[in-house]
């Protein structure tokens, strides 16, 4: 790894995790719900991205250094299973476990359809 490598990995890893805290606060302004459905957003359209992402540099239009920044970098420091996987511990740990089970294999289903999903449209471009 390039010393420039690792300061672009460092800098998206740590705006993605800005952005995380930014699209979560929002969404928990807007909302009015102990679901966490803040975490479940940012994971799936991370989810979608990384798709796309990563079928866009399948057929290298974008260096191997990019695929690393923003699939490693900054879609990592944007989405959150350890914090996923958390709050679903609390939503058993408060005896809601229609919502833990929701939250866990909803988020995975979904998560996977959107991976899916952004890989489909990046074979489109």
């Amino acid at each position: 790894m390039t010393p420039l490598l690792f300061l672009g990995l460092s800098a998206a890893g740590g705006i993605g995790s800005v952005l995380r805290l930014i699209v979560d606060g929002t969404i928990k302004a807007h909302t009015r719900t102990t679901f966490p459905i803040g975490t479940m957003i940012i994971n799936v359209t991370g989810a979608l991205l990384l798709g796309f992402v990563t079928e866009i540099m399948l057929r290298d239009i974008l260096p191997d250094a990019w695929r690393l920044i923003i699939g490693t970098g900054l879609l990592g420091g944007y989405t959150t299973f350890s914090t996923a996987s958390f709050e679903s511990v609390r939503l058993i740990q408060q005896h809601r476990y229609l919502s833990a089970l929701v939250n866990s294999l909803g988020m995975l289903s979904l998560s996977i359809a959107a991976a899916l999903t952004g890989a489909v449209l990046g074979g489109l471009l």
